[in-house]
């Protein structure tokens, strides 16, 4: 058996990643073509079959899977050793794939990433927006950016932010509805449901008693998977709207919007910024979500301000 080559084992990580051949000629930019050759070589140089092929679809072999997990650690490793030795030599430098949610990535992320990317012009962000969770380690993402809870113990977790939910809606609709008074005059309100939510459209509210939530069926007349959207349909006056308060931050400062039932707070959420563990070493990741973290210190921009 030979030693098997970088870019063969490269190769045959895009394939295990993206599923199959033509997802890793996308990725790697070259034709299917070479990139079955490279798989094949590094199969003859370590004499065994890692891929099981069939007419649509890719399979690891057991030897497959068990190379994949140990080579692709090393690879991301080599990577990363490569970079650290360039980022002590000049400033930071090479490649970051960042997944992040659409309304968060169009209103803030890039404010808060030009003096970063400014300061080090050798870095290269390539910036994904998605309000789907994405799989970062399957797609080759090497930061996220997410809301919410971070189930997924395969992936580091720093929180950045909390992130505050509001219930509020346009004058106009609380003057035609009636501004309700307490929760239980919710489910007689039209609300403004995001699509994306799993359980459909219950709102949560924190309870009287430590670790309690108080738990809200509303009636959704519009419904969107785009948070920006439901904002404007509750510019608009078709209801009642619970959103992260980044959504509507500026809204509420022009009273456009109004926040609702300030003495019921939903229960919030959390910013987090996700990298898989093999990142963990990489000094411009690094650099780059110490940044975001302190400019998110000590108030997020997005915070209203209540004035009594």
């Amino acid at each position: 058996m030979s030693t098997p080559e970088i870019r063969d084992i490269e190769a045959f990580i895009a394939v295990a990643e993206t599923g199959g051949v033509s997802g890793a000629a996308r990725r790697l930019g070259i034709a299917k073509s070479v990139v079955s050759k490279r798989v094949a070589a590094l199969e003859r140089s370590l004499g065994a079959t890692l891929l099981l092929r069939a007419a649509r679809a890719v399979t690891l072999t057991d030897r497959g899977r068990a190379y994949y997990e140990r080579a692709r650690i090393i690879l991301a490793s080599l990577d990363e050793a490569a970079g650290e030795v360039r980022d002590l030599q000049q400033s930071l430098s090479g490649l970051i794939r960042i997944a992040a949610p659409v309304s968060f990535g169009t209103l803030y992320l890039g404010d808060l990433m030009w003096p970063f990317l400014r300061a080090h012009p050798q870095l290269e962000v390539a910036l994904d927006l998605d309000d789907r969770i994405v799989d970062l380690l399957g797609s080759g993402y090497d930061l996220g950016i997410r809301i919410g809870s971070m189930p997924d113990s395969s992936l580091i977790a720093r929180v950045l932010a909390d992130m505050p939910l509001v219930v509020c809606a346009s004058s106009d609709y609380l003057a035609r509805a009636g501004a309700p008074k307490s929760l239980e005059d919710l489910p007689a309100h039209a609300c403004i449901g995001y699509a994306h939510l799993p359980a459909g459209q219950v709102w949560r509210f924190e309870g009287t008693r430590a670790g309690g939530e108080q738990v809200v069926r509303v009636q959704s007349r519009f419904v969107a998977n785009n948070a920006e959207l439901m904002r404007d349909a509750a510019v608009a006056g078709l209801g009642l709207l619970m959103v992260p308060e980044f959504i509507v931050a500026e809204h509420l400062r022009r009273g456009d919007l109004v926040r609702v039932l300030p003495q019921s707070p939903p229960v919030g959420k959390v910013l987090h910024a996700l990298y898989p563990r093999d990142r963990q070493g990489s000094v411009r990741i690094r650099a780059l979500v110490d940044h975001l973290a302190a400019a998110l210190r000590p108030r997020p921009p997005w915070t209203v301000v209540e004035v009594d």
